[in-house]
């Protein structure tokens, strides 16, 4: 511990009011309070404290919450929920009791509460457009899907087309008895066509001034997109120390379920950011589509797939996106642009 920590503060953060559980460093309670969950209420409680470590879950206000406490001078743990069972699993569950809990596990052993990484303010500026963007695409699919299943009802099926030209093609097509209660669904998909490029256009933008994205698009299914979640969402590529601990930082890695002389391996953890794990799963589906260009990623990923099973193509995808990550981490590490064959093509080292 820091010689410079004077107490150990636990945190359970709510909209209105954050409780505090105040430890000395001899793990007797100092304090229990309350402090308004608001810039001003923190900055009046913390600003005039010796440093302090504190330890508060991530949540809506942790981003904004933890910065703040930074720049107070104080040392900060994000704990992960997911991975601290004991707090969200309790039978005794209250603020208090979740706040000294965090308290008490942070002063015995921070790694316990799993840290995560405080996010800079430009890094959560660029993910609330990702995020912005993702909202507005799954808007329009409800409503498009809404629109299709209405003409269902009334024996009209309406042809396939992009999702981005719906509102255009839709009014031509739909039966003039329902046009009128449906016009407003189409205007509100007009409206979200617009947004949805706005908000391609400033990842474009982000995407030519954020350092490593340039080199991550190179990869085969990798679009701007992908790239700028990729690089926002792990931040700093030297906070792994191998780039295979990227696979299981995003959740693409098998559980296991050791004990004894059983050894099984589950589903994949789904831990970390499930944004980020779906578009690599979206960039290992193109990859092992019809339409992915010749490289040794998706040969790789066929051998995988035609071993048979009933899932064997699932885990194929898995096992490509979790592959995936960690080729881009390296690329990250390396500066170095995707090469389809790093070794050679197979028939070309056979000549």
């Amino acid at each position: 511990m820091d010689n410079d920590i004077t107490r150990i503060i636990g945190m359970d953060v709510s909209d209105r009011y954050s409780h505090l559980c105040v430890l000395g460093l001899d793990g007797e309670v100092e304090e229990e309070s309350k402090v308004p969950t608001t810039p001003n209420g923190i900055r009046r409680r913390f600003s005039e404290m010796g440093k302090v470590r504190v330890a508060l879950e991530v949540g809506t206000h942790s981003p904004w919450m933890g910065r703040l406490l930074e720049e107070l001078g104080h040392e900060v743990i994000l704990a992960n929920p997911r991975k601290v069972r004991i707090i969200s699993q309790s039978n005794d569950k209250s603020d208090r009791v979740d706040a000294e809990m965090l308290a008490r596990l942070a002063r015995s052993d921070p790694k316990l509460l799993s840290p995560v990484a405080i996010r800079s303010e430009e890094r959560h500026a660029g993910l609330v457009v990702i995020r912005s963007r993702d909202i507005l695409v799954k808007t329009r699919t409800k409503l498009v899907n809404h629109v299709r299943g209405v003409c269902k009802s009334l024996g009209v099926r309406l042809p396939k087309c992009d999702a981005a030209c719906f509102h255009r093609r839709g009014i031509l097509l739909i039966p003039e008895e329902i046009l009128p209660s449906l016009e407003p669904v189409l205007r509100q998909l007009e409206g979200l066509e617009r947004s949805i490029k706005d908000c391609d256009r400033r990842i474009k933008e982000m995407a030519a001034k954020i350092e490593g994205v340039e080199v991550l698009t190179s990869a085969s299914g990798v679009g701007d997109l992908t790239g700028v979640t990729y690089v926002l969402t792990l931040g700093d590529p030297s906070r792994f120390r191998r780039s295979r601990e990227v696979g299981s930082y995003v959740g693409l890695r098998p559980k296991r379920g050791q004990s004894g002389d059983v050894d099984k391996q589950l589903r994949v953890t789904r831990a970390g950011d499930k944004y980020l794990r779906s578009l690599l799963v979206g960039s290992a589906q193109y990859i092992l589509g019809p339409f992915g260009p010749d490289t040794a990623l998706r040969r790789w990923g066929l051998g995988l797939a035609e071993r048979g099973g009933k899932a064997a193509k699932k885990r194929a995808v898995v096992a490509v996106a979790r592959k995936l990550s960690v080729i881009l981490h390296r690329m990250w590490v390396t500066g170095e642009m995707y090469q389809a064959f790093p070794e050679g093509k197979p028939e070309e080292k056979a000549a």
